[in-house]
């Protein structure tokens, strides 16, 4: 029994001498470890929240400028390719025609291509052309029939500009095979510049190929006016050489804060500052709709650069000052936590580790010093009368000597952890709610209000580019269905058209009497069978005035059927997806009465806009010369400042008849402004505070505290007298040495008392 119970201490022992893992250090030194990163982040973070001369919500803003040039260029070259190959199957698959009632057909169809020919491919012959010279030398017809042999090129003219090239076959038995070409500029249709950005496109060595915005020097009067020209042209040859290089990148790796949903490589980049002016720009590669699916324009590896010159702000929001004293003041704060949970929690802890082990090992002739505070002090006031019942005391006469001190101390470890993350919080509360507050009378940037002008004209201006198309569609089909084309032969041509164009939800040819002669696509819910005459005055118009979706539709007449149209149902969500551009915050179609038809984000369909956006669209209504310009507007108020821009159609064709408005506003508290910004990191080095005390603290109260608490209540009832609850410590740190150490305390006075009551038992 002797050698068992040798065996156990030995055990006990070795394990008290293990390497203390976890326990009172770690949670310590990881706070003072946090505190001193937080006061960095705060002299830094803080110090430089306003000191860049062009806000970061600019750089942004010409990003997302960029890629709205690229993924309309991106659908223009998309679309003109696809209208060509439609057409030019619809021709195929018709009777032949003469070349030039081809190329008349087409030109009084679409009115976006500066050239077209039709060349025959054996003789190399030209067949007929319209427009401006189309480059046909420049074609290798006897490559055509390889892959990717129609695919569109681009071909630079002797005079120095680009055109892109766009071809397809026309093909009939028993004739020889015909090339139809389509020639384009690469310039930008309905991207609103401004009166000072310039915008190019950039081939992948980054050569531009063409460019908007920049006077030639030869353009402008004055010798400055000459001198920026050149400067500007420099700086944007700088610009497009360093884009092209950033846009050879994956997208993964390439993307950069404020891209939002563009899926390709885009960014913004820094140039020179002249007179107080920074150059700055934004750039974006073409890419499909989704990411990693490629499209024909995808394909011509082109860039697209949008450049504006900024004035540059002296001011700041605030200097280095606050930032240095936040983070003096956190290091101030910090020291005394930490010191304090070192002099009343560590050292006491350890001193009753070292006091404990000590009683373990035999030496008992010194007293336990005593820590003076909470549970250490009762653990200590415990230890001490151990060691007396140890020398042979009884547990009563050590109790009734040490009666009061042992319950003394009652400022336990629980309260001074609260005292700490009470200092903590002290600090931490303000940063989070009270200093650096951005208000009403924020700064926003002139360029910020202004490209949210031009990019909500933008947008509104593809919107009804995109109708046009469609209706441009609907005569395309219309003329090439003529008065001979049986039922079976015009769905098949509908379907076509349905699959290449993915606008419309349905499309269906309508005789004069009101019976559908052919369908593809959904059941048409806007105009029932029987219904006679025009369908609608308009060639574009909304149908209905209520419902859960406005039902927007399109008609062209087919020549020679007597009154018969095609007719297409436009689907919401196609207008709808227009509207999706990262940056310009809630974006919304509205029609003449200003009811909601589309937007990009939640809405109920026909509702009504609210009293100051409502104002905007009235007022952006008002007809200056031939067009309603685009206007913008802050709105300041109790609840914020918001950026707002209304543009309402301007421009030809189908759809400016209907008179609709795009607006789109956002809360500037959304974007890199450096108020904001100062606001933003001001509330996150509060919340980094608040975290770090929280979990620190956290941790030290559940691993030590706790324990600790409960160890004191064990440690007072064995010096009571309680021989027979075992002490198992819960984990290897000192709260567990001293556990242990208190563990061994008690078999040794549980083998005391056998060898003094085994006398008295051998006498009986």
């Amino acid at each position: 029994m002797a050698a068992s119970s040798s065996k156990r201490r030995h055990k006990v022992r070795r394990r008290a001498d293990m390497s203390l893992l976890g326990g009172i250090r770690p949670p310590i030194a990881l706070l003072s470890a946090l505190l001193l990163s937080l006061a960095g982040i705060t002299a830094l973070g803080l110090g430089r929240a306003s000191q860049e001369s062009v806000p970061e919500a600019v750089l942004t803003s010409q990003q997302h400028f960029a890629e709205d040039g690229a993924v309309t260029m991106r659908a223009s070259i998309d679309e003109s390719v696809t209208d060509l190959t439609r057409t030019a199957g619809l021709f195929s698959a018709g009777d032949p025609v003469s070349p030039d009632a081809v190329l008349d057909k087409i030109g009084s169809v679409y009115q976006k291509w500066m050239g077209t020919a039709v060349v025959e491919i054996e003789s190399g012959r030209m067949l007929a052309a319209r427009g401006e010279n189309v480059p046909v030398t420049a074609i290798d017809t006897s490559k055509l029939a390889q892959k990717d042999g129609l695919s569109p090129r681009i071909v630079r003219l002797q005079n120095g500009e680009t055109r892109l090239l766009a071809l397809s076959l026309l093909s009939w038995p028993d004739r020889p095979q015909q090339l139809l070409i389509a020639s384009n500029s690469l310039r930008f249709p309905g991207i609103s510049r401004g009166q000072f950005r310039s915008i190019a496109v950039v081939d992948t060595a980054g050569r531009i190929l063409s460019s908007d915005g920049i006077h030639e020097p030869e353009q402008v009067e004055t010798a400055k006016q000459r001198e920026d020209a050149k400067r500007s042209a420099k700086q944007l040859k700088a610009f497009a050489e360093t884009a092209a290089t950033k846009t050879r990148q994956h997208p993964l790796k390439a993307k950069e804060p404020g891209s939002g949903g563009f899926p390709g490589v885009s960014g913004s980049l820094r140039g020179n500052s002249v007179r107080g002016d920074r150059a700055v720009a934004g750039y974006a590669a073409l890419t499909g709709p989704q990411p990693g699916e490629g499209t024909v324009a995808t394909s011509l590896g082109l860039t697209v650069v949008a450049m504006v010159d900024v004035a540059e702000d002296p001011t700041r929001v605030a200097g280095p000052f606050f930032a240095l004293v936040s983070a003096a003041a956190l290091l101030l704060i910090g020291a005394l936590a930490v010191a304090l949970l070192l002099g009343t929690v560590q050292r006491p802890l350890l001193k009753l580790f070292l006091e404990s082990r000590r009683l373990t090992r035999g030496d008992l002739a010194r007293p336990v010093s005593v820590p003076r505070f909470g549970e250490a002090a009762r653990i200590g006031h415990a230890l001490e009368r151990l060691r007396r019942q140890l020398l042979g005391e009884p547990a009563a006469a050590a109790g009734a000597a040490d009666t009061g001190s042992g319950r003394r101390g009652r400022l336990g470890s629980r309260a001074l952890i609260v005292v700490c993350g009470i200092l903590l919080l002290a600090w931490s509360a303000p940063m989070l709610l009270l200093f650096n507050r951005a208000d009403s009378t924020v700064a926003v940037p002139e360029q910020i209000v202004s490209d949210q002008r031009e990019r909500t004209h933008t947008v509104s201006d593809r919107v009804r580019r995109s109708l046009n198309e469609g209706h441009a569609d609907l005569v395309s089909v219309a003329t090439l269905i003529g008065n001979r084309t049986s039922s079976e032969d015009m769905k098949k041509v509908l379907e076509r058209t349905r699959t290449e164009h993915q606008r419309y939800r349905s499309l269906y040819v309508r005789s004069a009497d009101g019976t559908v002669q052919a369908r593809a696509g959904e059941t048409p819910h806007a105009l029932p069978d029987g219904t006679k005459g025009k369908p609608f005055a308009q060639p574009i118009s909304v149908l209905n005035d209520s419902g859960k979706e406005p039902s927007v539709a399109g008609y062209a007449e087919i020549p020679g059927r007597d009154g018969a149209m095609v007719i297409g149902e436009f689907r919401i969500d196609f207008i709808n997806a227009l509207l999706k551009r990262p940056g310009l915050g809630q974006i919304r179609v509205v029609d003449d009465k200003h009811r909601i038809i589309g937007g990009n984000s939640g809405y109920l369909a026909f509702d009504s806009l609210s009293g100051q956006l409502d104002d905007l669209v009235s007022g952006t209504n008002q007809r200056v010369g031939m067009n309603a310009p685009a206007g913008a507007v802050v709105y300041r108020d109790e609840d914020g400042v918001q950026i707002a821009a209304s543009a309402p159609f301007s421009g030809g064709g189908a759809a400016k008849q209907l008179r609709w408005t795009v607006v789109s506003w956002q809360p500037a508290s959304g974007l890199a402004i450096p108020e904001y910004s100062l606001q933003n990191r001001t509330v996150l080095a509060g919340l980094l505070g608040i975290t770090a005390a929280g979990a620190c603290l956290g941790w030290l109260y559940i691993v030590v505290v706790r324990p600790l608490r409960e160890l004191a209540g064990q440690a007072e009832s064995l010096a009571d007298g309680d021989r027979r609850t075992v002490l198992f410590p819960h984990h290897h740190d000192e709260v567990g040495a001293v556990t242990r150490s208190l563990e061994i305390v008690r078999q040794q006075l549980q083998e005391q008392r056998k060898r003094d009551s085994a006398p008295l038992v051998g006498r009986n």
